[in-house]
């Protein structure tokens, strides 16, 4: 079962990279959208830092 967490890969916070991983996307891909969700209103920062606030971060010892 798959989980989501933040990413020890992080340029911010590691959402971006967490969500990334769990859809086994590019993490660029995820930052952009972000971007342009701020650029287009603000609603990209707040959803980063409520992101960042819920996800736990990914454990040390965690292998799939």
């Amino acid at each position: 079962m798959k989980k989501l967490y933040r990413s020890h890969n992080k340029i911010i916070a590691g959402v971006c990279s967490g969500i990334a991983e769990y859809f086994e996307i590019d993490p660029t891909v995820v930052r952009l959208g972000f971007v342009l969700f701020s650029v287009a209103g603000g609603s990209g920062i707040l959803a980063y830092i409520i992101a960042a606030v819920i996800m736990p971060e990914k454990p040390e010892d965690f292998s799939e």
